[in-house]
Formats: structure tokens, sequence, C-alpha cells
């Protein structure tokens, strides 16, 4: 009997790792979803298909898994990256696109990001919120497509986020079927890492199994929580990352949708820039 293929490993770090800082606030171009969508509508005349690149960032916090998110306003949320310029390659296009989001503005202080895997590619049909994960039958020319990639961090960089926007470490178990508040692609997150087998690198330097996975070694002490500076967290296990405290730790909890309403529709799916 042949033997199946090994599960590909996907190492990442504690946020208390990393440091964040503040720079200048980014101009929004077009706030409203009709304004949005007819900028849209004039890109695609002059360019054709609009083509986007979003990154995944990981973090690991309280023995768990959270993704880098960009917060603008109380319930606006999206990946780092956006839109890429005519002829521009998409690696090319999403490191510039990370640079402008979340790098310092002096060269020597740039995160060194690597990208992964392809995990999945995003489609809008037409000229509305909506985006799927394939193409229907009756469209021959999307509005959009949408890559969205694996970016694997250093063991330690800086972060500098917009004074106008939130950067938030969120943890899988609260994206994870949460269309309502996140959207389609953010959501879809957690089932796109499946199929790796998570390594949280300890701040001892030890490796854990990020809890549930399938080992063959004997169950290891869970390890003691890292010592540091002020917490700042949020009531769905979410860590404020951003700010003057910039630290990466905070109070994990569980999901409370009650005190958290989900966006509108004409909101959370809306996410692109120029």
């Amino acid at each position: 009997m042949a033997n199946m293929p090994a599960q590909e490993s996907l190492i990442m770090y504690p946020l208390s790792t990393y440091t964040f800082g503040q720079k200048a606030a980014v101009v929004e171009k077009h706030g409203s979803v009709p304004v949005r969508m007819e900028r849209l509508k004039e890109k695609y005349a002059l360019e054709g298909i609009r083509r986007s690149v979003d990154a995944v960032l990981l973090v690991h916090a309280h023995n768990h898994p959270h993704i880098l998110l960009l917060q603008l306003g109380s319930t606006f949320f999206k990946l780092p990256g956006g839109r890429l310029r005519p002829g521009e390659d998409e690696a090319t296009g999403l490191m510039r696109k990370l640079n402008k989001a979340l790098a310092p503005e002096k060269d020597s202080m740039k995160p060194d990001w690597r990208l992964g895997d392809l995990l999945a590619t995003f489609y809008r049909p037409n000229f509305e919120n909506f985006l799927y994960p394939y193409c229907p039958p009756h469209i021959e020319r999307p509005k959009e497509v949408r890559s969205l990639y694996l970016v694997h961090l250093p063991e330690q960089c800086f972060f500098s986020v917009p004074q106008n926007q939130k950067l938030l470490a969120v943890p899988l178990f609260e994206i994870y079927d949460h269309m309502s508040r996140y959207g389609p692609l953010i959501s879809a997150v957690p089932q796109l890492l499946s199929r790796y087998a998570l390594r949280l690198i300890r701040p001892d330097g030890g490796v854990a199994a990020a809890p549930g996975a399938v080992t063959t070694q004997p169950p290891r002490a869970a390890p003691e929580a890292a010592s540091g500076g002020p917490t700042r967290g949020t009531d769905n296990g979410s860590v404020d990352a951003s700010g003057p405290l910039g630290n990466g730790e905070a109070q994990a909890g569980g999901r409370v949708p009650q005190e958290q309403p989900p966006a509108p529709p004409s909101e959370f799916m809306v996410d692109f820039d120029d």
C-alpha cells in the first residue's frame, strides 16, 4: 500500500515577539458602497478585469492561531492587500501592498515578507458585493479575480499601522463560519489552513503542535504563559495589536455575537481599495 503524503507544516510565532507602531493615516478614496461599485465600473471600462491580492499573516496567542486583520471603522475588516497595477505580477504587487499597509517607512525596518502558497482564488462575477470561490458558468468575464496568499512572517519584526486603522489578531475560532461579520473570503481562511500541520513556536524556542493535532508523540505539559506588560483584549478573543501598547498579549475569550451585531452585507463584502 502506498504511503499517504505527509502533511505540510506551517510555523507561526508568538504575537508577543512583534513590535507595533503607527504611521500617517490613509485617506479613504471612496467610502460608500455605491461609490465603490461605480469606481469599479470605471476601472473595468479602462483596464478590464480587476486583479487583486490578499495576504494571510499568522501568529499565535494563548495556544491558538490568530490571523492579522485590518479594521476600518467599527464593522469593516480586511486582509492586507489590494488591487494590482496593470501588468504587475502578483508577488510584486502583494509585497508592495504589504509594505504600504503594515511596514515602517524606513527601508531598514521593513519586515522580511516571505510569499507562501496560493490558498484560494475568489471571483466577483458582477458589479456587486458578492465574492465566490468559483466563477459561475454563465459569467465569461468576471469583474474581479482575487488571489489569497499565505505570507510567512519572520520570528520578529516591526509593524507600522495607519493611525485611522487598527491591526487586530483574531483567533481562528472567531472567524470560522462567521461570514455575517467577516465576509466569505476571511471566514474561509480556517478551512483553507486545515491542510497544514500547525506548529506553534513557544517563547522559549520550543515547538508545540496546535491543540487537537494528531501525533504519535506522548502529550507534553502545556507551556506557561509568557509574562509581559499591559494587555488589551476584545470580547471575541481578538487582540488589538495597534496603538501605543504595542505588544501582542491580550485576554482570550469566546465569541459573543449578541454583543457584536453582524455587519450588514453592504459593508463586509466590499473589501477592496486602490
